[in-house]
């Protein structure tokens, strides 16, 4: 295939800038100017028309990689109700009682992504509220930060969860003054809703998983880290779901599966690796949580909420440290869930730690995953760490701007310091946390330059001395996941001898107004050497 006519930038700082790129199977064998590229092939004619194709001048890029993707949830909850589409109160009732028509009663209903701190009403919903909109279906629905859920009665029955349930470790379950449970779940409590709802059988996964590859090829993602949720319930059976996919050829997407910290004994038994597989599947990172989310008021503070506690921590950090030295003596890195301030600079307090006892370097380096929350001292120790990636997610910004200021005023500052981070010479990888937020990476892009909500508030952005460049930004979708998974020899930029994993834009996001980026199309998206999308 030869792709020719393009303004390439294939984030190669030996060559910038290209026109041309000819591929040979799935490997790019040259890039440069269209004279050069016409030189190197020895003879054009031989050449299907279709696989040249002329860009006319559109933007390219190295496919994008999401680094922090809970794919296997996602696919999982792929026919849910969408609630990130509800603006309001009403409009979450709305959607649950279509929802209802459409199904037996009886039936269970999910929903996620609803963010009540956008909403006119500003308030959380419960059981009562979800009782009166669809009493005879078992419902429970989950905010956009995967931190706290609502259940309604039926749920709620069908769970075990009455007055006289004490609350799971590292949960909780709001309760009235009479100590009736409310219907709203924070943390692992929800697990005891997940533990009863019915499971998907393995071949209306897989199909799941198939649908959301499609999908995501249409936003230019090429690779993905499918990271854990607490708890470790999917560790072993999404590891499954992907090798089922790669042996039946179907593994349309480089994949990097995380596993969960619970299983580190059992990880360093077998004797498995962080980066240990193939050129599509490999081992990721062991994930720990080392607090919850500032949604759900769980994520852990150095100062109380304005309107709630401190949070908390929900594995002890001691639990941590010794997990991970043992995962880092076994080669296996490990990737931390810190969102709180005291939550983050605890976990670097932990990292000086344990690189005094192994100061060797991961060949993968151990990743902070969110740093949503810090102080500056604490970023300029962070700085100073030589084994560790930043992984942040700017499409969160965009939902938590109200949530933000509302818990913490101006403590908010603190908040998505990308640009810190940055100064502070520490990597930074860029993501969505899907389905926390729209897996879209420019609207990951947007965020990251703008600072504002999806729209387009504050009109002069949030804080906008932490703004990233396009370029930064870019980089953080492309070469930077690259390195921080190991893979940059193969993957992450536009260079010879590398996988022909290539994006075409609608628009040049370098060069049109901030404001638009969010909305920029894919043109053609290429996988291995084979397109796999066009518009």
């Amino acid at each position: 295939m030869i792709l020719f006519n393009g303004k390439i930038h294939t984030q190669d700082a030996n060559k910038p800038f290209a026109e041309a790129v000819y591929i040979i199977d799935n490997k790019i064998v040259k890039v440069g100017s269209n004279k050069e590229i016409r030189a190197a092939v020895k003879n054009i004619k031989d050449i299907n028309p279709i696989d040249q194709v002329d860009l006319k001048g559109k933007l390219v890029l190295p496919g994008f990689t999401d680094s922090h993707f809970h794919f296997y949830e996602w696919a999982i909850n792929y026919d849910s109700v969408d609630l990130s589409k509800a603006f309001s109160f009403k409009e979450m009732e709305q959607a649950l009682i279509a929802k209802a028509k459409k199904i037996k009663k009886g039936k269970w209903i999910l929903g996620n992504g609803f963010n009540e701190s956008d909403w006119p009403e500003n308030r959380m919903p419960d059981r009562f509220d979800l009782d009166k909109i669809v009493p005879d279906n078992p419902v429970c629905i989950w905010r956009c930060d995967l931190h706290v859920g609502v259940a309604n009665s039926l749920a709620l029955k069908f769970a075990g969860i009455n007055s006289n349930l004490t609350d799971p470790p590292e949960g909780k379950i709001s309760r009235d003054s009479s100590g009736e449970p409310t219907g709203v779940l924070r943390e692992l409590a929800l697990n005891l809703i997940k533990n009863v709802v019915p499971v998907l059988s393995e071949f209306q996964i897989l199909s799941n998983m198939e649908k959301g590859i499609c999908d995501i090829h249409a936003l230019g993602l090429t690779s993905i880290h499918d990271i854990r949720l607490m708890g470790g319930l999917d560790g072993a059976d999404s590891l499954k779901a992907w090798q089922k996919l790669n042996e039946q050829n179907k593994l349309n997407i480089r994949c990097h599966v995380s596993l969960p910290g619970e299983m580190t004994d059992q990880a360093v038994a077998l004797g498995l690796r962080t980066g240990f597989g193939g050129d599509k599947l490999k081992i990721g990172h062991l994930k720990f949580f080392a607090d919850g989310g500032m949604g759900a008021r769980t994520a852990w503070m150095l100062e109380k909420y304005l309107d709630a506690e401190y949070g908390m921590p929900l594995t002890s950090i001691n639990d941590i440290e010794n997990a991970a030295l043992k995962a880092d003596a076994a080669g296996l890195s490990i990737m931390v869930h810190s969102i709180g301030d005291r939550a983050n600079r605890e976990i670097v307090s932990m990292f000086e730690r344990i690189e005094k006892v192994n100061p060797i370097r991961q060949k993968i380096p151990h990743r902070i995953e969110h740093v949503q929350m810090i102080r500056h001292e604490d970023l300029e120790r962070m700085g100073k760490l030589k084994s560790i990636t930043t992984s942040c997610q700017p499409n969160n910004l965009s939902l938590d701007i109200s949530m933000i200021e509302m818990s913490v005023g101006e403590k908010s500052q603190y908040t998505y310091m990308l640009k810190s981070i940055l100064n502070n010479r520490l990597p930074l990888i860029l993501s969505s946390d899907a389905p926390v937020c729209n897996p879209n990476p420019f609207t990951g892009i947007y965020s990251a330059v703008t600072r504002k909500r999806m729209n387009k508030t504050p009109e002069n952005g949030w804080y906008i001395e932490q703004a990233l460049t396009v370029e930064e930004a870019v980089k953080g979708y492309t070469i930077s996941p690259a390195i921080a998974a190991g893979v940059d020899s193969v993957l992450g930029s536009i260079s010879i001898g590398k996988f022909a994993d290539i994006i075409v834009l609608e628009k040049d996001i370098y060069s049109i107004d901030p404001d638009q980026i969010a909305d920029t199309k894919i043109d053609i998206t290429i996988f291995d050497g084979n397109i796999v999308y066009e518009r």
